[in-house]
Parts: C-alpha cells; structure tokens; sequence
C-alpha cells in the first residue's frame, strides 16, 4: 500500500486523483496540502506543508508553481519522493526541481498520459526519418481556463524533437512578429485556448506534395490523474534521482 500526500488536492485534478484514487486497493491519501483547506475530505488538508505531520511513501503534486518551494523543502526534509505534475515552472524552478532529486527520488513530467508519451516518441522517430526536408509545427489547444501557453506538454514534444534534429532549432511562438519566410530550422508552437478542451496535442511534419500529421486528444482529466498515481506507486522506494515516463514505461 502506498500511502499519498495530495497537493492541489481541492483543485480540479486533485479531485479527479482522489477520485479514483478511492477506486484502488494499491493506494491511499493521508493528507492533502491546498491553500483553499477545507474538510471535504476524509483526510485531513493542510494550507501549507510546513504544518504537515502524517508520513507518506510520495507526494503527488497538481498544484500551483507558487507551492513548489515549500513542497521541494518538504520533500527533501523527510525524504519523500515527489511527482511533480505542475506545469508553467520556471527555468530557475525546473533547476531547483533537479537539485532536489539529489536528496530524494522525483518523477518530473509535463504530461502524464501514455498517449502523450507515446506521441513524443514517435515524433522523435519521424524526426529522424524525415530530417530537414520537413518543417516541424506543433498545434496545443486547451481549455478557456488554462493559464500558461503554450502548455509545458507542446514544450516537451518540442524539446524531444530538437534533440533529434543536427542543429539546434528555434522555436517561434508567435509568427505575426516575423517578417520573413520560414526557416528550415524553426519548430512553430502555436496555442489555442478555449471552451471546455481537455487537451489536444498536434505535430505536423509538412515536406514537398506531403503532410504527416500526429495527434493526441485527452477525452478526459482522468488519464492525466491515472499516469500521476501510477507515477507515484512506481516512485515508491525508488532511489534519488529525476524519473520520467519514459523511464516507468521502460519497466511495463
């Protein structure tokens, strides 16, 4: 059984996680931490983690960039390995995120889900295949309600591919700035926001006469909620160090 520390667990994923959370025998909440505490819950919920005491094998962590701080000092107080689902982090923050995995074991991921995952590898491969006779352009759209763009998940298909490429590429956010043709070596990012969209991630390799195109949608939140739990059971007991998906899919 292993035991959770929920934080955002009053927002919108952490409801969804304690959900199905509730659905399993392998798991179980001892606390949550949101600075909206109240006692909906069956465990108690903290405002801040400084005033946690309940133990815990992992945090799973859907909350706010803000939290980061306090949880990392938590975590490496005590020891508990973290996932970190949180997206819109700054560099400095994703670099204070790897100084901890010195300290304990934390599972960082912008994207959650196996299909996003398994995206991210084939549009590394297509990378390699197709190389520099096609143009790399990637389309996120989400919810009205989302606050970063473009959304860490287009950011990590774009660093999986810029990895692949021989020369590093630019990334353009924004092409109405531009007043130029397109070059070979940029990777477009385009974001769009609105109504209730879960999440949808599309990579476009556009050559001469011929377009691929692959695409995820996320139908609902619990995929993302699902990989974080998972997440979380694969952390359990796991030295320090920074995990992946791609490293708990590597044990499947």
């Amino acid at each position: 059984m292993t035991d959770i520390i929920l934080s955002g667990c009053c927002g919108k994923m952490g409801r969804v996680i304690v959900n199905e959370v509730a659905k399993r025998n392998d798991c179980q909440i001892v606390a949550g931490v949101d600075i909206f505490a109240d006692n909906r819950y069956p465990f108690p919920v903290y405002d801040d983690f400084s005033k946690v005491t309940e133990k815990a094998d992992v945090i799973i962590d859907f909350s706010n960039p803000a939290v980061l701080q306090a949880m990392l000092a938590y975590a490496v107080d005590t020891k508990t390995p973290c996932v970190i689902c949180t997206t819109g982090y700054s560099a400095e923050q994703v670099e204070d995120i790897r100084k901890a995995s010195q300290q304990t074991a934390i599972f960082y991921s912008r994207n959650m889900s196996l299909g996003i995952n398994l995206l991210i590898e084939l549009s590394r491969q297509a990378e390699k295949v197709l190389g520099t006779a096609f143009d790399v352009e990637i389309v996120e759209k989400h919810h009205n309600q989302k606050v970063d763009a473009p959304s860490g998940t287009a950011l990590m298909i774009a660093d999986a591919i810029a990895q692949t490429m021989e020369n590093e590429p630019q990334y353009v956010y924004d092409r109405h700035a531009y007043r130029r043709k397109r070059e070979q070596k940029e990777i477009g990012i385009h974001a769009v926001r609105g109504g209730t969209i879960v999440g949808e991630h599309e990579v476009i390799f556009a050559g001469h006469d011929e377009v691929l195109t692959i695409t995820h949608q996320a139908q609902s939140k619990e995929v993302f909620a699902v990989g974080s739990i998972n997440a979380g059971i694969y952390l359990d007991g796991k030295a320090c160090g920074m995990y992946d998906m791609s490293d708990m899919l590597q044990e499947k």
